[in-house]
């Protein structure tokens, strides 16, 4: 059981300044009197800016994400790349777990929207594998996130656990089936409710769901089934070549990503009254619409 819900803890990976991002070391108040680390670029524009906070996958931490937030910052974005609790430079707990990682979460968009360079109603959540069930979690619970971004998500633990159990030659029924049953009590949330392919259909703000074909930690066949069950006018999957650690044409998929959130931004922008001046997004050369 500890062995399933123990990360293993790594700090492995590059640094802000190796992506010409200039980062603020912070450390941020989390549950149990915990607090999670955290890097936070500000948007190169003053005055409260559209944000993106990044959460990494299971036994992952901030550096796995920098390249994102390298593009994000680009694009005129301030960035927070956040550790979940027993990973990075995070505080250590008896276990992790999606609930937790999503509490996590949660903790760092609250931070966030005390800083006088975000802009409350314009922070968006990416994440990855387990980090992106946690952000369709997330906002499955609240109405305050302008969109979300769900990188090579599975659709439901319970098929997650089975093919876990399944490399490991242990049978479903009944052992793995009782030991599921056992995380669940641990974890403190039935996997029905916690499962991406159900809390998508209680997400109100826009997702972006972007899957490898070649994955072979979670079937892209996840990823259909959690647009299949969301609402048809908020969800949008991309398909394309890649594993469940990288993707073949980063450049294309990048794009794309951006221009999801830019319009997700700007919808919510429309939508809640304004004084401020408005943001121009650029990626390289190339300049996008004004909102």
């Amino acid at each position: 059981m500890k062995s399933v819900l123990a990360p293993a803890v790594t700090m492995e990976g590059s640094q802000p300044q190796a992506h010409g991002l200039r980062a603020q070391a912070v450390r941020i108040a989390a549950a149990r009197g915990l607090s999670l680390f955290a890097w936070f670029v500000p948007a190169l524009a003053t005055g409260p800016r559209p944000t993106v906070v990044l959460l990494h996958g299971w036994c992952g931490n901030a550096s796995n994400l920098l390249p994102a937030a390298q593009a994000l910052h680009q694009a005129g974005f301030a960035v927070l790349l956040m550790e979940s609790r027993n990973h990075g430079r995070s505080d250590c707990d008896d276990h992790s777990s999606l609930p937790r990682f999503a509490e996590d979460l949660e903790s760092a968009i609250d931070w966030l929207k005390t800083l006088a360079r975000v802009d409350p109603t314009r922070i968006v959540a990416l994440g990855h594998s387990v980090g992106a069930a946690a952000v369709l979690l997330s906002a499955s619970r609240r109405q305050d996130l302008a969109a979300v971004v769900s990188i090579a998500a599975f659709a439901h633990p319970e098929q997650l656990m089975r093919r876990w159990f399944a490399l490991r030659y242990v049978p479903y029924w009944p052992l793995a089936w009782l030991i599921n049953r056992s995380l669940e009590r641990v974890i403190g949330a039935s996997f029905d409710d916690i499962a991406p392919v159900n809390t998508v259909t209680r997400v109100t703000c826009p997702v972006l769901l972007v899957h490898g074909r070649q994955d072979s930690v979670v079937p892209v066949a996840d990823a259909y089934r959690i647009s299949k069950r969301g609402n048809e006018l908020n969800v949008t999957l991309i398909e394309c070549d890649g594993t469940h650690e990288a993707f073949e044409d980063v450049d294309r998929i990048t794009r794309s990503i951006l221009d999801f959130i830019e319009s997700a931004v700007c919808a919510r922008s429309a939508m809640v009254p304004r004084t401020l001046s408005p943001i121009r997004f650029t990626v390289a050369k190339s300049a996008t619409a004004l909102c």
